[in-house]
């Protein structure tokens, strides 16, 4: 038996889930926040994955320092 059509949509939802929390836990790690701000988002972002990557990526990019140009 091979891979059926629902299993490929489970798989490819799970892979999409897991690249968005890598990416939310990439940028929180290469940025600066002030204050608080980072060590709340990490937490969200581990404890609280899919919702807390979706947040942060809405959110929580708003909230990072502005580097210098």
């Amino acid at each position: 038996m091979g891979i059926g059509i629902f299993e490929l949509l489970i798989l490819l939802v799970l892979l999409s889930g897991f690249v968005l929390w890598l990416i939310a836990l990439v940028d929180i790690l290469r940025n600066e926040f002030t204050g608080y701000n980072k060590i709340v988002w990490l937490l969200a972002v581990v404890f609280v994955p899919l919702i807390g990557a979706i947040v942060y990526l809405f959110i929580g990019r708003k909230q990072r320092v502005a580097r210098p140009q």
